[in-house]
């Protein structure tokens, strides 16, 4: 086991109507909030109500920036930064999914120093403070409530990349599972996908840590219990708060302690793929992870069929890997390019793209014949 430091300052709040405690909290900051959400599902469901009037319940002033993405642009950012320049924020409430909680912890840091999104992203500037972040979760997936981690993509670079810091971890995080039962079944079952994803990132990065490969089959039997059931009843409040809890645990940072690093090479080449077919990221991992594991199969048999004694109680790496494939598709999850309507004629700017920017795991290496082993893999 590597040496290794365990530190997560997050307040995380989960269950039943924690957002009753919003407006206190938010008003210990200061009276101006800048609330920043999506494209507009938040009001449809009533979230938006519930948070606008808590805030307004401990008299905040509300500052509001909606519109951001899935795949969320470093131009949304800047243009939140802008708008919030002279409103004197306080506090950022992030409404919403990944997508709104990451653009929220980059405006966070770059308000106090005026920077440029992009200056952040790839670490031509480092912030030393930053806007306290409260996050409301409305979409259980990628962890990013209890973590440093944000992903933005810029299409004038072609980049699609990930961000962390000591100050973008959230102050506080609201989890009520009520929130997820709107979610509808495509982006439920890619939240699936992707907290296995991430769970399965730390499992073959580099370094042994025993207990933390068990938090991590945990975290996937669980997904692999819960998922299926969540589908059939999507407001069952237990199934729902199951399967958020999985999320957060899988990259909150116990999946990774005692290890040097996860890999991370899955996600980097599904970002190629939400760089240039705007793919929602959880549909590129479920296309990407039996290709990247196909690929893997004859370089790492034994650790795959590590992963598959601690998940199925079977050492056949192969079958290890079908069972996976076989779970994202009974999800209706891609597990082809061809599904998403990508083809041969396709794989070319496929391959240019991860050779241009170099796309490779931290520990198991990727070179430009594996892009290409990759692409063909996904067909």
């Amino acid at each position: 086991m590597e040496n290794f430091i365990a530190y997560n300052p997050v307040k995380l709040h989960f269950g039943k109507n924690v957002t009753n405690k919003l407006g206190n909290v938010a008003a210990s900051y200061g009276k101006n909030i800048l609330l920043v959400y999506g494209k507009g599902s938040v009001k449809k469901h009533g979230y938006y109500d519930i948070i606008v009037k808590q805030l307004k319940s401990a008299n905040c002033r509300i500052y509001e920036f909606s519109g951001i993405k899935p795949n969320p642009l470093v131009d949304d950012v800047d243009t939140a930064v802008r708008y919030a320049s002279d409103k004197s924020i306080d506090a950022i409430v992030a409404l919403g999914g990944g997508s709104v909680i990451d653009s929220a912890k980059i405006i966070s840091v770059c308000i106090p120093g005026n920077y440029k999104g992009w200056d952040i992203m790839k670490r031509k500037v480092t912030p030393d403070a930053a806007i306290p972040v409260i996050a409301i979760l409305t979409l259980a997936a990628t962890g990013t409530e209890m973590n440093p981690n944000a992903v933005l993509q810029n299409p004038v670079t072609m980049e699609k990349i990930g961000y962390n810091n000591e100050h973008t971890f959230p102050a506080h995080s609201f989890l009520d599972p009520q929130f997820t039962f709107s979610v509808p079944p495509k982006q439920t079952a890619y939240g699936i996908v992707d907290l296995i994803a991430h769970a399965l990132e730390n499992f073959f990065g580099e370094g042994e840590s025993n207990l933390s490969d068990l938090f991590i089959a945990s975290i996937i039997r669980d997904a692999i219990h819960y998922g299926p059931l969540v589908m059939k009843e999507p407001r069952n409040y237990d199934y729902r708060a199951n399967i958020m809890w999985d999320a957060t645990c899988a990259l909150n940072g116990v999946t990774a302690w005692g290890k040097v690093v996860g890999d991370w090479g899955v996600h980097a080449i599904g970002h190629q793929l939400s760089m240039l077919y705007d793919l929602p990221h959880g549909a590129t991992l479920s296309i990407v992870y039996p290709a990247w594991l196909n690929l893997q199969l004859s370089r790492i048999p034994e650790r795959i069929q590590t992963l598959g004694k601690l998940i199925y109680n079977n050492e056949d790496a192969k079958e290890t890997i079908d069972n996976l494939t076989r779970f994202f598709s009974s999800l209706n999850g891609p597990v082809s390019l061809a599904e998403v309507s990508i083809g041969n004629d396709n794989k070319l700017e496929i391959i240019n793209l991860m050779n241009k920017n170099k796309v490779s795991g931290f520990y198991h290496k990727l070179s430009d014949n594996d892009h290409m082993l990759l692409v063909n893999l996904m067909m």
